[in-house]
């Protein structure tokens, strides 16, 4: 399935809306840096000019710039010049979880716990709201969603559950709680992708979204809350495991006898 999957459209949308917080070249770059890490850009992606790129979010045209500059001298992006040139993204996947994991050893306990109650709150309303709003056509496209066959990139851990959970909140049909859960999404959705390293809870995600587009073709927004709710509360139980194993010190080697 291609990236230009409607959740993937919304998820990218979302990394270049309005910045709320002001025009300051951190804020652009920390932006984009949470896109690539959420997976809604990946490597060899296009970003938009620097004048577009400063549109959408809202910025001066040289706080693009300078943003563009510090993700190149970081190894974010690199900038080609001629007919086909532009900035693009040059982080491949294991980078990329190199860097989810720095930010998650960097997250308190009580960020983590806050963030995903906030996610889980609003998935799972999302998820019983489209219950009752999803027609035969939208349950159909769930359904291939969900058999889609994936290959390189988005063989990716979770991109199958976020793609779900980003699709039922467009059938909410509700543009505000749409627009917040793909906000959501694009700040937890690389911490979620970390949680479908762990080979059990991946296989088990499989089986949960076997469950979930049953209970949308059912009309059963009970279950489906309660499917989601699951699922992060799952997710962030191994997120919460392995964010202490980061934060661990390292026991010092024992001393020489000789």
């Amino acid at each position: 399935m291609p990236y230009s999957t409607s959740p993937q459209r919304r998820l990218r949308a979302a990394v270049f809306s309005p910045l709320v917080e002001g025009g300051k070249v951190e804020l652009v770059e920390d932006r984009i840096v949470r896109g690539i890490a959420s997976g809604a850009l990946h490597e060899g992606d296009r970003l938009p000019s620097e004048a577009d790129m400063a549109a959408s979010l809202g910025v001066a045209t040289v706080t693009a710039r300078e943003a563009l500059a510090g993700l190149r001298r970081r190894g974010f992006v690199a900038t080609r010049r001629g007919r086909d040139g532009g900035s693009y993204v040059t982080m491949n996947h294991r980078d990329r979880s190199e860097l989810v994991l720095a930010q998650l050893a960097e997250t308190t306990l009580v960020d983590l716990r806050d963030l995903a109650l906030h996610y889980g709150v609003i998935a799972s309303a999302a998820a019983f709201v489209a219950a009752s709003m999803a027609d035969p056509d939208d349950i159909d496209g769930v359904r291939r969603l969900a058999a889609a066959e994936r290959g390189g990139e988005e063989a990716d851990p979770g991109a199958r559950a976020a793609d779900l959970l980003l699709e039922m909140a467009a059938l909410s049909h509700s543009a505000r709680l749409t627009r917040e859960f793909v906000q959501l999404h694009a700040e937890f959705g690389s911490y979620l992708r970390l949680a479908h390293e762990d080979p059990d809870f991946d296989a088990w995600s499989h089986t949960w979204g076997d469950a979930l587009v049953e209970a949308l073709a059912a009309g059963d927004g009970d279950e489906l809350r309660r499917l989601v709710q699951d699922y992060t509360r799952r997710a962030v139980a191994l997120l919460i495991t392995r964010r202490d194993a980061l934060a661990a010190p390292t026991e010092p080697a024992p001393a020489s006898t000789i």
